[in-house]
C-alpha cells in the first residue's frame, strides 16, 4: 500500500513566511546560568563582528559593571544617550526608547532582558520595550539569566533560597529566533568572582557564601542546558514540519504511548513516564478515534479518559487523533513521524489469533511499519477485580442500554418486511432482477440511520425473504437455477458491502456533525464573552453555556473575603454542603481536581476543577449530573477543558479592568488630594495669615497706629476675609456639583441685568482694571439661574484680573447667533498655553503664572463650566487674535417660546 504523500505543517509554514516577511525584527537571547558567565562580553563581540560585516548597529543599553574587557567592546559602538529621570530623590537611567525608534537602526544591544523600567517610563518592563522594538523591525541582541524566566521561578527559588523578583514570560524566549548559551563551568565562575571580575570584593565575598556556591551553580547550570537543549529540539520540530521531512531524526528523545480502552492502558501510561524520567525526554499520551471507539460504550470511553487524566497529573502530554486510514497503526506512526517521536509504547494485545487474522494486529503492523522508531510492547498491569457494587452498577447499565438497543433491530425488520410488501406489489412491473434493488435501498437507509450491526441484521433478513419469495422454487429456500444462487450470492455480498459502507460514511458524518456544532457553539461562546465586559453577566454565561452544552449542573465559586463564594449556578443553586466546600477549596489552592471520580476527597457530590490562567487560579468550577456512574468521558473532559478556559480568560480580562479601573481611580484621587492639600495650605494660610498680622497690628499698636494706616490695615482684613469667604463658596459649589445637589432655579431673566449684578459684585476685584461692556441691543430674555449665571461671570471676571496686569482692560461681550446667544469675557492678559485649553476647566489645575500673579484656588473655571452645562450650555477657552489676551466664551440656548414667537412675527 502506498503512504500518502506527506504535506508541511500550515502552522510551521506560517511561521516561517512571517519571520521571513521582514515586518518583525529578529531577537537573538544571550542566556547564561547566572550572572559573570560573560553574556554582555559575548554580546558586545558579536555585535563588533555584526558592524565589520556592515550592519548598522548601536547600543541602547549595555552594563559593563566596571569591567574593563567589556567596555573595551563598546569602543566603536554608536551608543544611544539614555533618558534620566528621578525617583524618590534618586536619579535613574533607563533606555531611551524613543531615540532608538527614531535612529532605527539595523541592529539594537539591549542589555538585561529582565530588567524593570523606571516609574514613569512608557513600559514597566524592559522586554516589553524590547518587543516594540522588534515589532518596528528592528533586530534586537539581549542578554538574559535563567533565574529570571518566568516558568522557573519557583524552582530556583528552591536551589538558592533566594525569590527572583523580575521575571521575563516564557512566551517571549519561546518567540526568540535565536538563542545562544554562553556557558562556564562552576570552578571557572568562581575564579572570576574571586578575582574581582564579576562583583566588587565585600560584594563578591556574600555572594560567594550564598548564591554562588558550587552546587547552586550546578544546579543553575543544568537548567539553562536544559532550557536551551528544549528550544533546539522545538527548532528542530519546527523545521521538519515546515518541509515535511518525515521523522524521526534521533537528535533528542521522544517518548509516545498509545492508550486504549483496555484497563492496562494506566500501566502503559505509568511506563511510559519512567521511560521518558530515565531518557530526559517529554512523553505523549495518543488515543486514536477510529470506527471502533467511536461505538464505545461510556465505561469503556471513560476508561481511556482515565488514561489521559493519569498521563497529565505525571506531567505528559495527551493527545487525540480522528482516524483518518483504515489502519490506526498508520495514524499512529503518521503522527510519531511529524512529532519526531523516538520510542512508541504499545500494550500487548490479548486477543485471539483467529480475531488478529480477520481483522489485523495493530500491533504487528506498527512493528513492520515503524522503521526507525523504536516499538515497546508491553503487557501492561492487570486491573484489580471490580467489587460487587461496581459488578451490580455495570450490570445495571447493560440492562439500560439493552433495552435502548433493541429499537433499531426493530425497526430493521419492520423495513425489511415493508420492503417485501412493496416487492410483492412492484414485481409484476418491474421484474425479479430489479426487485433486489428494493432490499438494498432498504438495507442503504438502515444502515444510515442506526449504523452496521442493524443493517447486517437487515441484510440476513433481506437475503432470508429475496430468497423465501422470489427466488424459485418460491416458499422455500431452496434455490433450484445455479444462475439464482449466483445471484441470491452476489445480492448477500453487495448487501453487506454498501451496509458497511454507509455505516463508515454515517459514523463519519456524524462525528463530523458533532465536531461542527461543538466548533460552532466554542465560536459563539467566546464571541459572547468577547462581547461582555459585566463579571455577573461572564459567570451566568459561563454557567449556562458548560450546562447546556455538557448536560451538567453547573456552580463556579470565586474567591471572597471569606473564601470561596458561590458565584454562579445553573440550574440556579444557593449553597453547597460541607463536603463540597471543602473539595472547592483544596482544588481552589492545590491547582487540581477534587471531589467525585477525582483522587481527593471523592465523597464529594460534585467533581471541582480549577479555572486556572497564566497568573493562577482565578476560581472553582463544579460538575455533576444528579445520577451515579461516571461524569466525564474523553470528548466532554476536552470540551470542559476548552470551555472552562474561554470562562477563566474572560474573568480575568474583568479583574484586569476592574483592577486598571480601581488604578486609574486611586491615581485621580491621589492627584485630586495632593491638588487639594496643596490648595488648602496655601489658600487658606495665606488669607488666615493676612488677617492675623492686620489685626494683631491693630492690637498691639492701635495707639501708634494713624488714621490711614487702621483703615488700611481694616481693609486688607475685609479683602482676606472676602478672599477666604470666596475659597470657602468655592469648596462648597464643587461639593454640591459632584454630588449633584445643584438644581437650576431657571426664569426669563434679563441678560444685561445679571450682568450689572456680577460687575458690581467684582468691582472691588476689578477695580485697578478698565471694564467695557458691550452687549447686542434687543437680546431675548433667557431662561436662567440669576444665582448660577452670576457666580460664573464672577469667577471669569475673577480670573480675568488674576492674569491680566493693572490698568488693562477687561471686555465683556455679547451677540446673538441663530438659536443661541453667545457671551465672551476678554482680557489682555498673556493668555493660555494651547496644551492647557481644555486643561484649564480641570479641578484643582492651575495654569502657568508668573509670581506677580495671586494664587487661585483652580476650581472657579471648574466650577463655572459645571454651573453652566447645568443651565444647558457650554463654555471654552482661547486666546485672542487681535492680541495677546485669554477669551472665555458662554453659548447659551434662546427658549423654544422665543423662537416660536419670533418666528409668528
Amino acid at each position: 500500500m502506498q503512504e500518502p504523500k506527506r504535506r508541511p505543517s500550515p502552522d510551521a509554514l506560517l511561521a516561517d513566511a512571517e519571520r521571513e516577511a521582514g515586518a518583525r525584527g529578529r531577537l537573538k537571547i544571550f542566556l547564561g546560568a547566572a550572572p559573570g558567565v560573560g553574556k554582555t562580553y559575548e554580546m558586545l563581540a558579536t555585535g563588533q563582528a555584526r558592524r565589520r560585516e556592515g550592519v548598522d548597529v548601536v547600543i541602547g543599553i549595555v552594563e559593563t559593571h566596571g569591567r574593563a574587557e567589556t567596555e573595551a567592546l563598546v569602543a566603536g559602538l554608536e551608543v544611544i544617550p539614555r533618558r534620566s529621570s528621578e525617583y524618590k530623590g534618586t536619579r535613574l537611567d533607563e533606555m531611551d526608547l524613543d531615540a532608538v525608534l527614531a535612529r532605527h537602526p539595523q541592529l539594537v544591544l539591549v542589555d538585561e532582558l529582565a530588567h524593570t523600567n523606571a516609574p514613569g517610563s512608557r513600559h514597566p518592563k524592559r522586554f516589553l520595550d524590547v518587543e516594540e522594538l522588534l515589532e518596528a523591525g528592528i533586530d534586537v541582541y539581549t542578554t538574559l539569566n535563567i533565574q529570571h524566566l518566568e516558568s522557573l521561578n519557583d524552582v530556583v527559588a528552591q536551589i538558592t533560597r533566594i525569590r527572583v523578583q523580575e521575571t521575563v514570560p516564557d512566551r517571549v524566549v519561546d518567540r526568540a529566533d535565536a538563542v545562544e548559551l554562553i556557558d562556564l563551568t562552576p570552578e571557572d565562575l568562581i575564579r572570576r568572582l574571586e578575582d574581582g571580575k564579576v562583583y566588587v570584593p565585600e560584594n563578591a565575598e556574600r555572594a560567594l557564601r550564598h548564591y554562588f556556591s558550587p552546587g547552586n551553580l550546578t544546579a543553575l547550570r543544568e537548567l539553562a542546558l536544559r532550557r536551551t537543549a528544549q528550544r533546539v529540539d522545538q527548532q528542530l520540530l519546527s523545521h521538519m514540519q515546515a518541509r515535511a521531512i518525515e521523522g524521526p531524526w534521533p537528535a533528542g528523545e521522544r517518548v509516545l504511548v498509545c492508550v486504549s480502552e483496555d484497563p492496562r492502558s494506566e500501566g502503559l501510561v505509568r511506563y511510559a513516564r519512567r521511560l521518558a524520567d530515565r531518557l530526559h525526554a517529554p512523553w505523549t499520551v495518543l488515543s486514536v478515534e477510529d470506527r471502533r471507539v467511536l461505538q464505545l460504550g461510556e465505561a469503556e470511553r471513560d476508561q481511556i479518559a482515565k488514561a489521559q487524566r493519569l498521563a497529565a497529573l505525571l506531567g505528559g502530554e495527551t493527545a487525540t487523533l480522528p482516524g483518518s486510514s483504515r489502519r490506526v497503526a498508520d495514524d499512529v506512526i503518521a503522527y510519531a513521524r511529524e512529532n519526531n517521536a523516538t520510542h512508541i509504547i504499545v500494550g500487548k494485545s490479548s486477543r485471539s489469533r483467529l480475531f488478529e487474522m480477520l481483522h489485523g494486529s495493530v500491533v504487528h503492523d506498527l512493528v513492520r511499519r515503524s522503521g526507525a522508531i523504536s516499538v515497546h510492547v508491553i503487557a501492561g498491569e492487570e486491573p484489580e477485580p471490580r467489587g460487587r457494587r461496581a459488578r451490580t452498577a455495570q450490570l445495571d447499565r447493560d440492562r439500560e442500554s439493552q433495552g435502548a438497543a433493541i429499537l433499531p433491530y426493530a425497526v430493521a425488520a419492520i423495513a425489511v418486511a415493508g420492503a417485501l410488501v412493496f416487492g410483492l406489489l412492484v414485481q409484476p412491473l418491474i421484474g425479479l432482477e430489479s426487485v433486489d434493488l428494493v432490499f438494498l435501498s432498504t438495507v442503504v437507509g438502515i444502515a444510515v440511520r442506526f449504523g452496521l450491526w442493524p443493517s447486517l441484521a437487515a441484510v440476513v433478513a433481506a437475503s432470508l425473504c429475496y430468497n423465501f419469495f422470489f427466488l424459485p422454487p418460491l416458499y422455500t429456500f431452496t434455490i433450484a437455477e445455479p444462475t439464482n444462487v449466483a445471484a441470491f450470492l452476489f445480492f448477500a455480498l453487495v448487501a453487506v458491502l454498501v451496509s458497511n459502507l454507509a455505516a463508515s460514511a454515517r459514523r463519519q458524518a456524524l462525528a463530523a456533525q458533532t465536531r461542527a456544532r461543538t466548533t460552532e457553539a466554542l465560536y459563539s461562546f467566546s464571541r459572547k464573552l468577547a462581547g461582555t465586559g459585566v463579571l455577573d453577566d461572564v459567570l451566568w454565561a459561563s454557567a449556562f453555556q458548560i450546562a447546556s452544552m455538557l448536560r451538567l449542573n453547573v456552580v463556579i465559586l470565586l474567591p471572597g473575603s471569606g473564601g470561596l463564594d458561590l458565584a454562579a449556578a445553573y440550574p440556579p443553586e444557593d449553597g453547597l454542603d460541607d463536603a463540597d466546600l471543602a473539595a472547592a477549596k483544596w482544588s481552589f489552592e492545590n491547582g487540581m481536581p477534587a471531589g467525585r471520580d477525582a483522587d481527593t476527597l471523592p465523597g464529594a457530590k460534585r467533581l471541582f476543577l480549577p479555572l486556572r490562567t497564566g497568573r493562577g487560579a482565578v476560581g472553582v468550577i463544579g460538575l455533576d449530573t444528579g445520577r451515579a456512574g461516571a461524569l466525564l468521558g474523553p470528548e466532554p473532559r476536552r470540551l470542559l477543558e476548552a470551555l472552562a478556559d474561554q470562562a477563566s480568560l474572560a474573568i480575568e480580562r474583568v479583574h484586569l479592568v476592574e483592577d486598571l479601573e480601581r488604578a486609574k481611580l486611586s491615581a485621580a484621587t491621589d492627584r485630586l488630594r495632593q491638588a487639594l492639600l496643596n490648595s488648602i495650605s496655601h489658600d487658606l494660610k495665606t488669607p488666615l495669615a493676612s488677617i492675623l498680622g492686620a489685626a494683631g497690628a491693630l492690637r498691639d499698636l492701635d495707639d501708634a497706629l494713624g488714621a490711614a494706616d487702621r483703615a488700611e490695615l481694616l481693609a486688607t482684613v475685609i479683602a482676606e476675609s472676602e478672599r477666604l469667604n470666596r475659597f470657602i463658596a468655592n469648596l462648597l459649589d464643587m461639593t454640591k456639583l459632584e454630588s449633584g445637589a445643584v438644581a437650576p432655579k431657571v426664569a426669563p431673566h434679563d441678560l444685561g441685568e445679571v450682568v450689572g449684578s456680577a460687575l458690581s459684585r467684582a468691582s472691588k476685584i476689578l477695580a485697578r482694571h478698565r471694564v467695557e461692556v458691550e452687549l447686542a441691543p434687543d437680546l431675548p430674555m433667557l431662561d436662567l439661574d440669576p444665582v448660577l449665571f452670576e457666580q460664573v461671570l464672577f469667577n471669569l471676571l475673577d480670573n480675568a484680573a488674576k492674569y491680566a496686569a493693572e490698568n488693562s482692560t477687561i471686555r465683556i461681550e455679547s451677540w446673538r447667533d441663530g438659536g443661541v446667544m453667545c457671551l465672551q469675557v476678554l482680557d489682555e492678559g498673556p493668555g493660555i498655553p494651547e496644551d492647557d485649553l481644555e486643561r484649564v476647566f480641570d479641578k484643582f489645575y492651575r495654569a502657568r503664572k508668573s509670581d506677580a500673579v495671586r494664587a487661585g484656588t483652580g476650581l472657579g473655571l471648574a466650577i463655572s463650566r459645571g454651573f453652566i452645562e447645568a443651565l444647558g450650555g457650554t463654555i471654552t477657552a482661547g486666546n485672542r487674535t487681535d492680541r495677546s489676551g485669554a477669551v472665555f466664551t458662554l453659548v447659551l440656548p434662546v427658549p423654544a417660546e422665543t423662537r416660536s414667537l419670533e418666528a409668528i412675527a
